[in-house]
């Protein structure tokens, strides 16, 4: 039985990015990546609280830093079991549902956030995401999940791509969760905006530049690709599923006991 009855958005946060070292402290035309993340998830009419949770390396204080000067509750846990890092923040801050986040999103829309979690509050779901099928763009990606879901998951995920993905155990496993999904009226999937490279961040700049209303809205950006379609070469060869593929090759290795 879950005890607790609060819903929290958990922002997941480290600056040791092998792809894009300390990425999310780049500025965004005065903003850092991870204020504007912040600043968009404000927006949210569902969340109870925020909280950061970042690794527990000391590189990574200078997160803890921005947590603590912009009143912003936050964990530290294991760099690489993320999943191990969420279950005990979740556990802490007495979350009975989980909002996962990333905070290489810095144009995260909270409109399809809070039409995400409004699915799964109406339903009787352990778990609703917005990519369970594929149809939102990279970058607006959001999870929401039962603290029960979380801790079978901790308790039972095995994969490395399982324990640093958070998630993977749910929806590789159906038949044990009840799963929902929203889907966007257009399959934009094709589409990413987050900051996995340094064409990514040239990319978010110039939408950035290009949208002056706040919070900057999915239907913002498509409006300023529609007018400006030569901005999306910027990126348009940047892998943004590279870290969990590599993960699935950690996986076989595991399998392969190599690892």
């Amino acid at each position: 039985m879950n005890i607790y009855n609060k819903t929290g958005i958990i922002i997941q946060a480290r600056t040791g990015s092998s792809r894009f070292p300390n990425k999310i402290f780049k500025k965004i035309n005065g903003v850092t990546v991870i204020q504007s993340h912040v600043n968009q998830l404000k927006h949210s009419k569902f969340s109870d609280c925020l909280i950061v949770a970042t690794t527990d390396k000391r590189v990574d204080d200078t997160i803890v830093q921005f947590a603590i000067e912009n009143k912003i509750e936050y964990f530290r846990g294991d760099e690489n079991d993320v999943l191990d890092r969420y279950y005990n923040c979740a556990k802490k801050f007495m979350l009975s549902n989980i909002i996962r986040v990333s905070s290489d999103a810095p144009l995260i829309d909270p409109k399809i956030l809070d039409q995400t979690v409004k699915h799964y509050l109406n339903g009787n779901y352990d778990y609703v995401s917005n990519f369970y099928q594929k149809t939102f763009p990279i970058g607006t990606e959001v999870e929401i999940f039962s603290f029960n879901a979380l801790k079978d998951c901790w308790k039972l995920a095995k994969k490395p791509s399982e324990r640093e993905h958070v998630t993977p155990y749910i929806y590789n496993n159906p038949e044990k969760f009840c799963i929902g999904f929203i889907k966007h009226d257009e399959d934009l999937s094709n589409l990413h905006w987050t900051v996995d490279r340094e064409e990514d961040l040239t990319f978010v700049r110039e939408l950035y530049s290009r949208i002056s209303d706040r919070p900057i809205l999915l239907s913002n950006i498509l409006d300023v690709l529609n007018k400006n379609q030569n901005l999306l070469q910027i990126n348009c060869h940047v892998n943004p599923n590279e870290g969990y593929q590599k993960s699935l090759k950690k996986d076989q290795s595991a399998e392969n006991g190599t690892l």
